[in-house]
């Protein structure tokens, strides 16, 4: 029994400081979860969006922070520092992906992020999206984690991705309603569509 305790007890002395990062780098993240949890939760009620967007903030967000404390917690005890360099590099070109690259999947969630927080973006608003020579417009009802559900005011469906609408200007609740889609060309002679409102 002494034998059992005098190895602990060195096993204790040899890792004390890993053990005290290892605490650290937990008590770091229960802090994030629960200062950021609760504001991304009051951010999408005042929004009014849908509980799946919360739901779907809430797990990326946890997946992100637990990725970060396991890489931290393999390199305090002594994970291979090559492949933990090589695991941050992908990460890091991910993120890099994530933020610029526009056909990416990854950005749509990234832009999901950038939507949930923006308030112009509340569901109820209704927006029309400028993409080149086209325009879309509708209300907004649903911010999913890659796309972004628009109803027209026919109550047409449109799924418009999350990294165009961060990408294309936008005009929030405009003045004149010139229909669901349809040319630029139409915004000078609203009569075009039949629909000046």
């Amino acid at each position: 029994m002494l034998e059992i305790l005098d190895s602990i007890t060195q096993w204790y002395a040899a890792n004390s400081t890993r053990l005290l990062i290892t605490l650290v780098i937990i008590t770091c993240y229960l802090v994030f979860r629960r200062l950021v949890f609760p504001r991304v939760e009051e951010i999408v009620t005042r929004d009014r969006l849908k509980s799946e967007t919360l739901r779907n903030a809430i797990f990326t967000l946890n997946l992100l922070a637990v990725v970060i404390c396991l890489a931290l917690l393999l390199f305090t005890w002594g994970f291979d520092l090559k492949s933990l360099l090589a695991m941050s590099t992908g990460l890091i070109a991910i993120t890099g992906v994530a933020m610029f690259a526009n056909w990416s999947i990854l950005s749509n969630i990234t832009a999901f992020f950038i939507l949930v927080a923006h308030q112009s973006y509340r569901r109820g608003n209704f927006i029309c999206v400028i993409d080149a020579d086209n325009f879309i417009e509708g209300y907004i009802s649903e911010i999913n984690l890659f796309n972004t559900k628009l109803v027209g005011e026919n109550r047409e469906i449109i799924i418009y991705p999350n990294n165009f609408l961060i990408a294309r200007p936008i005009i929030v609740n405009p003045r004149v309603r010139h229909g669901v889609a349809g040319k630029v060309q139409d915004f000078q002679n609203p009569q075009a569509t039949g629909e000046d409102k």
